[in-house]
């Protein structure tokens, strides 16, 4: 999922008719992150038309993403009816993103006129009741049993954040795309407790933890390390696939991104030291790769050479503007 972080603006929530699904109520006004996690819905009554309680939610940001809404909602055909709380956040869209998603039964779009990630993921949260809840950027597929196993693995009334498996497609790519994701999915950070690059879920104990999310591009490494390694799940029986860059250039802009938002991650309030830069712990963990594995040398170089330049362009940047990749739709 990639947004554009550019609208100081308290943002504008709207629930339209014109877009939602039938049951849904008329336009709503929102111009603040919610302080406060909203009570999970009473359980229906029994009788005729009693609608199931959902037994998680989906909170969907999407920003200009028609061509990858529809595939990236698959999942919602494969539950039953009322199950899960499924809401689509629009935010800043030029394109049919809506209205795609829109077409899709069980599935809630809200509007917001600016585009910005956390402030999507913020309104989804405040028309959002049941928990677990699981953060799905547009762009990634995962089918409707990984959500489930996200959910089960959430459900024991613990402070848990969860993912499935990650994978990486990287055919087709060159090169110099190849190696660097040779090296990226062997380094600990990965390989030992990563949640997030797409998908996680959180315990309704663990959403507790804080309030809204905060205005940075980082928002999975932020949720992450609100949790101890004992307390973060990767689920071994489910993957889900991310669509590396196709190009060098693309993954220099995608490597920029991250190395933004590692560095804002330092001037959050209230955040620990352990919110910092990772690189010296990265630069070690590749020495000793290489060390291990001669053979990757040339990828390592190619990680290294991404690596760097990635900084000095963060370093550089002067605005808030999000480096999409677009070489993946």
């Amino acid at each position: 999922m990639t947004e554009a972080e550019t609208d100081s603006r308290p943002p504008t929530l709207q629930v339209r008719p014109d877009v939602v699904q039938p049951d849904v109520a008329p336009t709503v006004t929102h111009t603040a992150a919610p302080s406060v996690l909203p009570d999970a819905p009473p359980a229906p009554r029994p009788g005729r038309g009693a609608r199931p309680r959902a037994s998680f939610s989906v909170v969907i940001p999407a920003h200009d993403e028609e061509r990858t809404i529809g595939r990236c909602l698959d999942f919602a055909a494969e539950l039953e009816p009322g199950e899960a709380e499924i809401v689509v956040v629009a935010n800043g869209c030029t394109d049919e993103t809506a209205t795609v998603a829109a077409s899709v039964p069980g599935v809630r779009v809200i509007l917001l006129d600016a585009a910005g990630k956390t402030d999507a993921l913020n309104a989804g949260d405040a028309v959002s009741a049941a928990y677990p809840r699981v953060y799905l950027d547009a762009d990634i597929a995962v089918s409707a049993d990984t959500l489930r196993r996200m959910r089960d693995a959430l459900s024991a009334g613990t402070p848990r954040i969860c993912a499935p498996t990650i994978r990486f497609a990287t055919d087709g790519r060159p090169w110099s795309v190849r190696a660097f994701y040779r090296i990226y999915e062997q380094l600990p950070y990965v390989r030992c407790g990563l949640v997030g690059l797409g998908i996680y879920g959180i315990s309704a104990e663990g959403r507790r933890r804080f309030d809204g999310f905060p205005r940075i591009t980082a928002d999975d490494l932020y949720v992450q390390r609100m949790f101890t390694a004992d307390e973060r799940t990767v689920l071994d029986d489910a993957e889900f696939v991310v669509q590396t860059p196709r190009t060098l250039r693309a993954l220099l802009r995608v490597r920029t991104r991250t190395a933004v938002g590692n560095a804002e991650l330092a001037g959050v309030p209230g955040a620990s030291a352990d919110f910092g830069r990772t690189g010296g712990g990265t630069t070690r963990a590749l020495v000793g790769l290489v060390a291990r594995h001669p053979g990757l040398l040339p990828a390592g170089l190619v990680y290294a050479g991404v690596t760097a330049v990635s900084r000095m362009r963060a370093r550089l940047r002067r605005n808030h503007q999000w480096h999409r990749d677009t070489s993946t739709r």
